[in-house]
């Protein structure tokens, strides 16, 4: 099983999390504007990272923090390419140069942390993480590049430091940006070999002309995005500003009200609310603006169009949602276009409404097709196949925080089944009791004469009868399967819908080391596979650690009340 998808989607702070909770073993690839990094993992537990922006060796790093000398290290190397079963450099250096192994191990962890927290300031890029044991977490293999733990450093301990030395540096000013030391040992002339490319430093952003025309506030959760789209409409000659958090936005908002601009406001619909739940928050704020605030322009961005929202958008006196590229294609050359695109759009809107009294937003516009015009492609060709991205992950960090939240109660089947609707067409959620399975809920089931839910909660199959569940609850783990034809995968055939063609998609819950619930779904009447479902398995995995949670909760709240 594998994860890729963007950063931009699911911070590394979270990846972390997910990784340590789910105990695994494997890779994590991170590559950001021409930089390349990894961190290793074993049961969960970080061991070693690597990161082009870091060019300095474990031979560096020794003789940087005193701890051996140039000469000691070359034979410490060449005893080591002469071992038939070579061991860690640091090994060498400890059993046979009396090198302290603490200290070496200390200076070892400092530096895995060291590179793990630079990662936090790729908030571009993408990722691929690989599940299993790598030739990266070798014991025995060499490489000059090798910071590896023997004990391994706690992800959801990084995560939390991480984040909160980024924020410092933010409210410091300071460069987000860690400057590595200039390597001070020669490996080639150590090994007598190359250590490859040279980093390609990024391109030097355009000369902006100077603002000249309205102030835009611009309002989106995502940073990539703003910043990007605060560059584009700055290129327009506006004076654009960009904001990821609502409170700031409200409080930039009020000052520049009592210095007596009125800047234009351009809000992201799809957000948190300002209390960091829910995700149509650009409504609320719209509706704060509209009530305090009535005199500003306001538009209304949106790279996931919901009517129902726009309706009421609409209600709001905006009578248009401005579609906008989605956060994987920001970083993509078509991506960028788009955004100029659109910030040609927002420029000329508010062109039309200062030169003239009774000029408006116009009602609707199709700017979906004028994009594709602007971009030399027809209304309704084939669009540019995306990179590649694990379906649901753009899911996965929202819906992990509401899972999260301690007032989500009994929710947490609700939102697994949420989770599967982004994925599949239908979906019964099975709970797993001592003797039997029985029905709890669904989405996406038709029936005829009665409703869905009741026909769900009516079904029950026997554990110790053959059927489609018999190898999920044998320990097999998640797996993708076709109904046979015994007797109670043909009863689920006749309350579901189906066929023996119909791929079905099962994926267990487990608390406390047992099976508590199965997901069980498939895209019927279509015949279509399932397709990839690691983003689901690892929302699975963190619901039955809710559920853990939850159940805790309830026993000590227990032993309280006694």
């Amino acid at each position: 099983m594998s994860l890729v998808g963007n950063l931009e989607d699911l911070g590394l702070g979270d990846i972390l999390q997910i990784v340590s909770l789910s105990r695994k073993s494997g890779v994590l690839s991170l590559s950001s504007r021409n930089r390349e990094g990894k961190v290793v993992f074993r049961d969960g537990q970080v061991i070693r990272a690597v990161s082009s922006m870091f060019r300095e060796n474990i031979g560096d790093l020794l003789v940087r923090k005193q701890l051996t000398d140039l000469a000691t290290l070359k034979k410490a190397v060449l005893l080591q390419k002469n071992s038939e079963d070579p061991p860690r450099l640091g090994t060498i250096l400890a059993e046979y140069f009396g090198v302290s192994r603490d200290a070496i191990e200390a200076a070892v962890k400092e530096q895995v942390e060291t590179i793990v927290y630079s990662f936090f300031a790729w908030a571009e890029g993408t990722f691929a993480f690989e599940l299993g044991e790598s030739e990266d977490g070798g014991s025995t293999s060499f490489n000059p590049l090798q910071f590896m733990l023997d004990q391994g450093l706690n992800p959801q301990w990084l995560a939390m430091e991480g984040s909160r030395i980024l924020d410092e540096k933010r409210h410091r000013g300071e460069s987000l940006e860690d400057e590595a030391p200039e390597s001070t040992v020669d490996i080639e002339s150590l090994l007598g070999e190359e250590e490859g490319p040279e980093t390609v430093e990024p391109p030097a952003e355009a000369e902006m002309p100077t603002p000249d025309g309205p102030t835009v506030f611009l309002l989106d959760d995502d940073l990539t995005t703003g910043r990007e789209m605060e560059k584009a409409l700055r290129r327009q000659s506006l004076d654009a500003r960009a904001f990821v958090d609502g409170h700031e936005f409200f409080a930039a908002l009020e000052a520049a009200i009592r210095e007596g601009t009125a800047p234009v406001v351009l809000i992201d619909l799809i957000m948190p609310r300002l209390n960091g739940t829910g995700i149509l928050g650009g409504l609320e704020i719209l509706a704060r603006v509209r009530k305090e605030y009535p005199h500003l322009t306001a538009l209304v961005l949106s790279d996931h169009p919901n009517h129902e929202a726009e309706a009421r958008v609409r209600g709001l006196g905006v009578p248009a949602v401005l579609p906008k590229p989605k956060k994987p294609e920001i970083p993509e050359e078509r991506g960028k276009q788009a955004l100029r695109v659109l910030a040609e759009t927002v420029a000329g809107l508010l062109g039309e409404k200062a030169g003239s009294e009774a000029a408006t937003v116009p009602a609707m516009f199709n700017l979906g097709a004028e994009l594709l015009r602007e971009m030399g492609e027809e209304e309704g060709a084939p669009s540019q196949e995306r990179g590649p991205e694990s379906p649901g992950l753009h899911l996965l960090r929202g819906m992990l925080e509401e899972l999260n939240n301690p007032s989500l109660g009994g929710g947490i089947i609700l939102l697994v089944l949420r989770f599967a609707s982004e994925l599949m067409n239908r979906a019964v959620i099975f709970l797993v009791k001592a003797e039997e399975i029985v029905g709890l809920g669904q989405f996406g089931i038709e029936t005829t004469g009665e409703p869905a839910d009741v026909r769900v909660r009516r079904m029950k199959i026997p554990r110790d009868e053959d059927s489609v569940f018999t190898g999920l609850l044998a320990g097999k783990g998640a797996m993708k399967v076709r109904l046979g034809e015994g007797r109670w995968d043909n009863y689920l055939k006749r309350e579901l819908g189906g066929s023996a063609n119909t791929e079905v998609f099962l994926g267990p819950i487990l608390s406390e080391g047992k099976i508590v619930a199965v997901i069980y779904g498939d895209n019927f009447p279509e015949k279509k596979p399932v397709g990839d479902t690691d983003a689901l398995e690892i929302f699975l995995s963190q619901a039955g650690l809710a559920m853990e949670k939850a159940l805790l909760e309830r026993r000590l709240r227990g032993k309280d009340a006694v």
